[in-house]
This record gives structure tokens, sequence and C-alpha cells, in this order.
């Protein structure tokens, strides 16, 4: 017993390395090597072909070789993803106030709203390029119509679902429906609007990529599918690998944004 509370009270400085190793902040880096190793040993017991399955090292070596049009590609898909995440975020959250500010609304446009959503946003591109030509326009608006239906969604959840006893005293407080919308509904689903950004920044990427793959010229979507028409599938991964990148950068950053605006909920449901 003694033996533990001396390591345990011991300084920093002489407890052994591996015990003083952030291993929460490492375990991300070291789950995607590990990834990578799994999958180079695979490809070369199973000795799949590179155009079945390129092994990590041919994919690394297909972005140094296709660096400027990855490069390139790369900027302009995050461009049309984050106009149209951008066009999703001030939309949808008000079409979300508008919803959750009466239960009639929200009773009445909630089924509309799914009803939406079911339709594959890939069937709509052929009416976009119809309307607005091959090129980024569709990009942004696809990205902008599969992203901003969860927005939509928790920002009206968060309003529609206020405690009636809380409605109950504020307006035996003399309270309006306007007070009680500024001044509860808004800052209660505020912690649902940023979590939802989360969700719909990923997929504002599958939007743009599934406009880019049928109707552009530019973008990651467009490089992939001409990659795949050459039978180029490193440079394809390639490709998967950019868009990986760029998913996990901007989850980042509204995750970021999320504990910024919102710390205050987490802190209190942390309690609990």
């Amino acid at each position: 017993m003694s033996a533990v509370s001396d390591n345990a009270s011991a300084p920093a400085s002489a407890r052994p390395l591996l015990a003083r190793v952030n291993w929460r902040s490492l375990a991300p880096w070291l789950y995607t090597l590990g990834l990578f190793v799994l999958w180079e040993l695979l490809v070369m017991v199973l000795d799949m072909p590179p155009t079945i399955l390129p092994a990590p090292t041919r994919v690394f070596e297909a972005i140094l070789q296709y660096w400027s049009p990855i490069w390139k590609n790369s900027l302009q898909t995050l461009y049309t993803t984050t106009v149209g995440f951008a066009i999703a975020v001030v939309a949808g959250l008000g079409l979300g106030l508008f919803v959750g500010w009466s239960k009639t609304i929200y009773a009445g446009l909630y089924p509309l709203m799914i009803g939406f959503n079911a339709i594959p946003k890939v069937a709509l591109v052929p009416i976009l390029v119809i309307w607005f030509g091959i090129g980024a326009v569709p990009a942004v608006l696809t990205a902008f119509l599969i992203s901003f239906f969860p927005i939509v969604v928790n920002v009206a959840t968060g309003l529609a679902t206020i405690e009636p006893e809380t409605e109950d005293v504020l307006r035996a407080l003399g309270a309006k429906k306007m007070d009680i919308m500024l001044k509860v509904g808004i800052p209660r689903s505020m912690p649902y609007f940023f979590g939802s950004l989360k969700i719909a920044i990923t997929l504002a990427f599958v939007g743009s990529v599934v406009s880019e793959t049928v109707a552009s010229n530019y973008g990651l979507g467009y490089m992939m599918s001409s990659a795949q028409s050459q039978f180029n599938v490193p440079l394809v991964f390639a490709g998967l690998l950019a868009l990986a990148v760029e998913g996990i950068a901007m989850y980042a950053l509204m995750a970021w944004i999320e504990m910024r605006m919102t710390g205050w909920a987490h802190r209190s449901s942390m309690s609990h």
C-alpha cells in the first residue's frame, strides 16, 4: 500500500516514461497508423493488384505525384462545401426557429421535411444541372440541400420540447410567447443547433462530391471520377484521403465551436 502511495506521490520526472505519455491524445494517431499498417499487410499477404486495392505506400506515392491537381481540386471541394454549408446554417436556423415556434407548425411541417429528406439528393442533381448548368452552383446547392435538414430538426426539436411547467411559470409571471422563446427557447435550442453542425458539415461534403462526380469539371469528385475512368485507382484513394482530411478538419472545427459556444450545457450534463 505504501509503495502505491509513494509511486502516486512521486514527481512526474521520476515516473516511468510510458506513464507520462498522454495516451488519450496519441490514440487517434496510433489507431490511424495501425489502420495503415494493417492495410499494407493485407495488400501484401493477399497480393492485391493496385487496380483493385492499392497499398497505402502506392496511395502516398500518388499524392506526391499528383500533388498539384489534388491540392487545387481539394480547395474547390472545400469551397463548394463551405458555401453550401453556410447557406444551410442560415436557412436551417431560420426554418428551425419558425417550425419550433408553434407545436401546430411543428406537427404540420415535420412530415413534409421528412419526405423531402427521404428523396436521394443525387436524384436532384440532374434537375439542378438543367436549371443552373454544369459547375460549382449544383455542388453548392447539393451540399446545402443535404446538410440543412439536421440543423432544422435539431433547432425545432430544441424549441418544441420546452417543458410545459417552465412555460406555465413564465406565463404566470407575465411573460409573452416572444419572451419565452427569446429567454428560454432559443438558449435551450443552442446546444442542439451547434451539435447538429458536426453532422451537417460531413453531409455537406457528401453532397458536394456527389454533384462534382455527376456535373462538374472541378473538385475531388470530378478528379476521382476521371481517375476511375483511367483505372488510376491509387489516385482515387488519394482523393478519398484528401476528403477524409478535410472532413476531419471541419468536424474538429465544428466541435471546437460547439464547446466554445455551449460548454455550459456540457458541463451541466457531465455534473449529473
